[in-house]
């Protein structure tokens, strides 16, 4: 080096003007020397690019989201404005019910739009992560860079960066900066190209965490909707309080007597009067659908009804390609696979976020409501025709014995935790995940074909 003309420390100097310079053409207006340095040094270095995550950093992600919606409620004065809102419609069935199913709807839309986000801030931290690591990798480089900058501003650098006498050290400098000049100004460009990438991260992190929260807000506020309509369309129930208590409490007995399913069922319609009358309503409704079925043309229904219908006005066996999932959720355990006992899953399990709004699946009557056996709290539903419908592993039911209830109307909510159930979960899961059982004269049949093709299918009028 020294038979250039040029000592060390004049080439490190010209690498930082160099450096600097570069900087300066590509940064945009504004960008501010010297910040950055500092929050690299304040915060302590990520784990590096592809490095597995530890417990650790998984759970504080989770808590960092977990604290932008815990502290959010509906405030007493919002509370008092939704209950007016409610006391205001048209207390008729139809009107009751269209609204219940399009705010449980509404819910599971940003159930999924919540869980996008939450996806989304977990991938943008990662890649705030691997950016910050790769600049605390270049700690000493930036430092140095942005250093020279602040010097260049105090003390501008001269014409020429050699003596102008001594013209043979001037074209080896020259000749020595044609050089290293190309590699520092690709250096300097991934350096400035990174931190405009860590500005629009945090950017975009900011973004998501407020569309985040904004939609946290309206989640809780449609779910206080829904238990105000709940508890609106349970004063309209013709049943007194004290003979659905005497009901709930037989019902309870010959659960615990039940050895099975089929049992309980069988149970449940021949000694418990709302169950026997829901039974008996459900193969009336599926009788006169069939008859009418078979005096129309042979046509697929493309509905399942108006909201105020109370009955099905399409036969269960019919409805495949109509019903609604009653979770938003994805499927981890499908119809057929193999259990964590070694056997076959005969209904399918869905992940769901924890305290998921549930929806009933079909339009039916309700059999059963309440805890059985392994499966925590279960909810029986006979859709007529000899079918029956089963949801466990909810931590909470809000419909009744004999109920008639829509498909899309809200029936339950779920744990904030996985809850034992005999849903084939596969092992290891730890989030909610709710059971879904389709059942044809007591066996059980496979719900694909039952689905609506996509989540924007009508389930009411």
């Amino acid at each position: 080096m020294h038979s250039s003309g040029v000592s060390r420390l004049a080439f490190r100097k010209i690498a930082r003007v160099t450096i600097a310079a570069a900087i300066i053409a590509v940064q945009p207006p504004g960008f501010i020397p010297g910040l950055v340095p500092l929050a690299l040094a304040e915060d302590a270095p990520p784990s590096a690019p592809g490095d597995t995550p530890t417990e650790a950093e998984r759970q504080a992600r989770q808590a960092d989201l977990d604290a932008i919606t815990r502290d959010i409620a509906v405030t007493a004065q919002r509370q008092a404005e939704l209950q007016k809102e409610i006391d205001g419609l048209d207390k008729d069935r139809a009107t009751l019910n269209q609204t219940l199913i399009d705010t449980g709807k509404r819910v599971q839309d940003m159930e999924a739009a919540i869980d996008r986000s939450e996806m989304k801030l977990k991938a943008l931290a990662g890649q705030e992560a691997a950016i910050h690591h790769s600049l605390v990798e270049r700690r000493d480089v930036l430092a140095e860079v942005l250093a020279a900058l602040q010097r260049m501003g105090r003390h501008p650098p001269p014409a020429l960066l050699v003596r102008p006498e001594d013209a043979l050290s001037s074209v080896r400098s020259a000749i020595l900066l044609g050089a290293v000049v190309p590699d520092l100004r690709q250096a300097a460009a991934k350096l400035a190209d990174d931190l405009k990438k860590l500005v629009a991260l945090k950017a975009d992190i900011t973004a998501e965490r407020d569309r985040l929260r904004a939609d946290s807000q309206k989640l809780v506020e449609d779910r206080a909707r829904i238990q105000i309509l709940l508890e609106a369309k349970k004063n309209q129930a013709s049943a007194s309080a004290a003979e659905l208590e005497e009901e709930q409490q037989k019902a309870a007995a010959l659960a615990g007597k039940a050895t099975n399913l089929k049992d309980l069922i069988a149970r449940m319609e021949a000694q418990i009067s709302a169950a026997a009358a829901a039974s008996a309503a459900a193969e009336q409704a599926a009788a006169e659908a069939a008859a009418k079925a078979a005096e129309a043309p042979a046509t697929k229904p493309t509905s399942l009804g108006s909201a105020g219908r109370l009955a099905p006005a399409v036969a269960f066996n019919d409805a495949r390609g109509l019903l609604p999932k009653p979770v938003s959720g994805n499927v981890i355990a499908a119809f057929g696979d193999k259990d964590s006992l070694g056997g076959r899953a005969q209904g399918i399990s869905i992940a769901t976020r924890a305290s998921a709004q549930v929806t009933s699946p079909c339009d039916g009557w309700v059999v059963y409501a309440g805890p059985f056996r392994s499966y925590g709290q279960l909810l029986i539903i006979n859709a007529g025709g000899g079918y029956h419908v089963l949801l466990a592993g909810m931590e909470r039911i809000d419909v009744q014995l004999g109920q008639f209830i829509l498909a899309g109307e809200p029936v339950a909510m779920m744990a904030s935790q996985r809850l034992a159930s005999a849903g084939a979960v596969p092992v290891g899961a730890s989030q909610p995940a709710l059971y879904v059982e389709f059942r044809k004269e007591g066996t059980s049949i496979d719900p694909t074909p039952w689905w609506a093709a996509s989540s924007d299918e009508k389930v009411g009028g």
